[in-house]
């Protein structure tokens, strides 16, 4: 087992999970958040920082329960370009290059990425990064000419946003990794593109959906069913579950609720 190197996925639907997990690269450790109670986005990005700080990670590779790996060992050749040319993290753009994500180009979309984590732990800052959801017109210089989808250069539709704002304003560079929509019947799913662009993965998106709605699986399942899969043993994570959160959140939207109010 890769001792560095772990994976770490926040999770909604175990039944997706318990299928796509068998598909993750072999022998690094995995963890598991438990995102059904509300801890995810920003939350996640947080708590992932308080339970895995310290255990010496140097590369964690972040991805959902609805991202199927075709070609896991890709994830080496990332790796090996990020410590070359020192990046901090790696992934999809969250508008500019998929057709469902038309919002902020210059961040990431939280599905899939590989963040130096070593070096993130070095400058983890909670307080300072929750202050950087805001974007400026022009602030950023990233060559989009050759993107074809629709974006909004200063988009703050995910909390999550400012986590990589705060990066990027402190010099931190991300590698934006290329995606398209492979599939003419299938106008949702997203294939990721390795270095040397070849099929990395599938994201399915709606997590959620896998087993609830009808559609969304047989979607799903399609995607499946193009992977050379080997049933293999279940994965047994390590999961993290904070089980006051969503009584947490409750309270505290509620005082504000009051506050507003009473201003």
């Amino acid at each position: 087992m890769q001792k560095d190197v772990a994976i770490l996925s926040t999770v909604i639907n175990d039944e997706l999970y318990i299928k796509s997990s068998q598909l993750f690269p072999k022998d690094i450790q995995t963890y598991v958040i438990n995102g059904k109670n509300g801890m995810h986005g920003i939350f996640s990005l947080c708590y992932m920082m308080k339970k895995l700080k310290g255990k010496g990670i140097k590369w964690l590779i972040m991805a959902d329960e609805d991202v199927l790996f075709v070609n896991p060992d890709g994830i080496n050749a990332i790796i090996n370009k990020m410590k070359t040319e020192n990046y901090m993290i790696s992934g999809v753009r969250d508008g500019a290059v998929i057709p469902i994500r038309s919002y902020n180009p210059y961040v990431i979309n939280t599905f899939f990425s590989i963040v130096n984590f070593e070096a993130l732990e070095k400058i983890w800052n909670k307080k300072e990064m929750l202050q950087n959801q805001y974007i400026e017109p022009n602030e950023f210089d990233d060559d989009l000419s050759n993107c074809t989808e629709k974006f909004d250069a200063v988009a703050l539709f995910e909390q999550y946003y400012c986590f990589y704002l705060w990066l990027r304003r402190k010099n931190q560079k991300i590698l934006f990794l290329d995606a398209t929509n492979p599939f003419s019947n299938d106008s949702i799913s997203t294939l990721v593109k390795g270095i040397n662009g070849e099929i990395l993965l599938y994201h399915t998106w709606y997590a959620r959906s896998y087993g609830v709605n009808e559609k969304h699986t047989k979607r799903i399942d399609y995607i499946f069913s193009l992977i050379k899969f080997e049933k293999k043993a279940v994965i047994q994570p390590i999961t993290f579950n904070e089980r006051t959160f969503y009584w947490k959140q409750k309270i505290k939207k509620f005082k504000q609720k009051i506050l507003m109010k009473i201003q």
